[in-house]
């Protein structure tokens, strides 16, 4: 049964995790800070790298490799065959999207609302030049995506939806199971971008019922910047050309022909870090170990507590939707904007993000909002961290 973390196990957490002892850390959303055993396994393969070649290295650290993919398969109910490493969640979503292959003029995508800025505009460049459509899919009255509106939308033409599950700009969780069922049922391309979600939340990829996934290393799993973790459902994965291959994801055979591999490691690269795969690797291992249910119990009382005591400061809106929601939590202070109360802040040793129009343009045009300061937690934030930054902004809000 999940829990929140006892205060002495954050504690403990805490005396290995280096960087809290220099900063506030409210941007987790953006990246979260590393353990100590994450940059020591970062740097023993750097050393193996310096003093054994960084080929002859890479050789001996290859199960690190399938450690990381097999702890990651683990984490979403997957099979170690269905995850590829990336560099990153957009490197992840937008290889399996070029994967698709040709659109064809009048093709839709349908997307929620709260769909990320990076992922709109590779699918816009892609609609430009095939005569394909993106259009958006209501919410209902808490924000979230609506699953009738979507069903009601649905025709033949409908080739792909597209789910960001956990927002950039705010607090809400989607409904990403309920899109699933209804994806499924028709026989249509389920893509969700994971970011905010893989490490934050208990994710079983059969019961939401994606065809891809893409997730983030340094957010919430707390593991190194350039990572990234890729699902692609097994019996999706034939319908998935990639863009480009290489001597890892395509040897070629005797005759020279290409042979494309039979898992998702078809969108790999041979020029992937090992030394951040040893670090993803362990990252894995410490979210596992704590239990991302238990993760997730904590993330949420903290950022409960931080969004109601914002909500009671004079001049503070929280900005939060949904019924459900994360440890991002999106506020404005009255007067100032969100870039100057992250910077003041930062002056205080007080790490916040703010986000733009660009980064989630649907959500927040409909929503008239031009920009959101927003502070996101861990199962690392303390108490005495919330009060350091309701302080701060008590102050700003003056």
């Amino acid at each position: 049964m999940s829990s929140p973390l006892s205060p002495a196990a954050i504690d403990a957490m805490r005396a290995r995790t280096p960087g809290v002892r220099s900063t506030t850390h409210f941007n987790h959303a953006g990246a979260s800070l590393p353990s100590a055993a994450t940059l020591e396994a970062i740097q023993a393969h750097l050393l193996r790298e310096a003093s054994m070649g960084p080929m002859e290295a890479g050789a001996a650290a290859r199960e690190q490799t399938e450690r990381a993919r097999t702890l990651a398969a683990r984490l979403l109910n997957a099979q170690p065959v269905e995850i590829a490493l990336t560099t990153g969640n957009s490197a992840g979503w937008g290889a399996a999207f070029a994967a698709l292959g040709p659109w064809l003029a009048g093709q839709r995508i349908l997307v929620a609302r709260h769909e990320w800025g990076g992922n709109l505009a590779t699918m816009r460049l892609l609609a430009q030049r095939a005569g394909a459509s993106i259009e958006t899919i209501p919410s209902d009255a808490s924000g979230r995506v609506d699953p009738r509106a979507l069903e009601a939308m649905l025709d033949d033409r409908v080739r792909l939806i597209a789910l960001t599950w956990l927002p950039a700009n705010g607090g809400l969780i989607n409904p990403a199971a309920a899109i699933g069922q209804i994806a499924r049922r028709h026989g249509i391309a389920y893509f969700i971008d994971a970011a905010q979600a893989v490490g934050q939340l208990p994710i079983d990829v059969v019961e939401v019922g994606c065809d891809v996934l893409a997730g983030a290393g340094r957010k919430a799993l707390r593991g190194p910047r350039g990572t990234g973790l890729l699902y692609v459902r097994r019996d999706f994965l034939p319908r998935l050309m990639p863009a480009f291959v290489d001597t890892h994801s395509a040897p070629l055979d005797a005759e020279g022909d290409p042979i494309l591999r039979d898992d998702a490691a078809r969108f790999e690269s041979s020029e992937a870090s090992l030394a951040l795969h040893c670090g993803l690797a362990n990252a894995l291992e410490e979210a596992l170990d704590i239990g991302i249910d238990n993760i997730r119990a904590q993330i949420d009382r903290t950022a409960q507590t931080l969004r109601e005591q914002l909500a009671a400061l004079p001049g503070v809106s929280v900005l939060d939707q949904g019924v459900e929601r994360s440890g991002l939590v999106s506020f404005n202070v009255a007067g100032l904007d969100a870039m100057s109360v992250r910077h003041t802040l930062a002056a205080q040793g007080i790490a916040i993000g703010s986000n733009g129009v660009a980064y989630t343009p649907f959500d927040m045009t409909s929503r008239g909002l031009t920009q959101i300061a927003r502070a996101s937690v861990s199962y690392l934030t303390t108490g005495a961290e919330v009060d350091k930054l309701l302080a701060g902004i008590r102050t700003l809000a003056r």
